[in-house]
């Protein structure tokens, strides 16, 4: 799998990036959403019904859901600390994977573990 300088890297290219300060909503479950993000620098809780299921680090990605066909986010995603986050749409994404195909094993394997382990605490 990809390493997290990888990841940074590949979310690097992208224009924009965005700061959240620690304790910032950056999407709320239920909300409707386009992008996925990667975590440049920073730390982002994930939150079920109000309670934090995950903390994620720099070089993991999260909001995959919206691209690969679920229409509205399935958590609410906070920053923990102030957080430098990259944002991807579905076409520089598909980019993002012609180019460097691991990167799509990596988020593939990245949702499908987070989404195990949301089913779990249902």
């Amino acid at each position: 799998m990809l390493s997290p300088v990888v990841t940074v890297s590949i979310f690097q290219k992208q224009p924009d990036p965005q700061a959240f300060s620690a304790g910032e909503v950056i999407f709320e479950e239920g909300q409707p959403g386009e992008h996925m993000y990667g975590i440049l620098e920073g730390t982002v809780d994930i939150l079920v019904n109000g309670k934090v299921v995950e903390t994620i680090d720099t070089g993991e990605v999260f909001g995959v859901g919206v691209l690969v066909g679920v229409k509205n986010r399935t958590y609410t995603a906070i920053a923990k600390v102030d957080s430098k986050l990259a944002f991807v749409d579905e076409k520089r994404f598909l980019f993002a994977v012609q180019e460097t195909p691991m990167f799509a094993l990596k988020v593939m394997k990245s949702y499908s573990e987070r989404l195990s382990r949301l089913q779990r605490m249902v």
